[in-house]
């Protein structure tokens, strides 16, 4: 296991590591209590918050786009350049936070289409059932 600093424990509290890390710090948090008296160390100055630049647009997400964004990203309309950067964003910086809202967005948008594209089915076959002739030799 990596040494746990208080860098490590920082980007754990914001989300910002890979899974397999995130994993080794959750263990490391139930085996050691010096690694969890560290992680409270952590977490306090992170209460008390800390006011650098680089913090405030860590906390407030000012990098991330909005979940209206994400939709157009997920349509593929909207502005290229948007686009490019919501792409960047998702892949190549690996926010978490932004990764789940767009993962909710294609469920829901999942859910949507599924129903109407039953709908759409339904309809065309009621439609031609008159219509086409029966099938010959089946």
């Amino acid at each position: 296991m990596p040494e746990i600093t208080r860098e490590t424990l920082r980007d754990y509290l914001n989300d910002a590591l890979p899974d397999a890390e995130i994993a080794a710090i959750e263990r490391a948090l139930r085996d050691s209590p010096d690694v969890r008296k560290l992680f409270d160390s952590v977490r306090q100055e992170a209460d008390r918050g800390e006011h650098s630049v680089g913090a405030v647009w860590r906390r407030e997400r000012l990098s991330c786009p909005t979940r209206d964004q994400l939709g157009g990203y997920l349509l593929g309309a909207g502005d290229p350049e948007l686009i490019d950067y919501i792409g960047f964003h998702l892949k190549t910086i690996g926010c978490a936070y932004c990764q789940a809202n767009l993962d909710d967005l294609e469920r829901v948008q999942a859910e949507a289409v599924e129903p109407a594209a039953k709908t759409r089915r339904r309809r065309i076959v009621d439609s031609a059932a008159g219509v086409l002739p029966k099938g010959k030799g089946k």
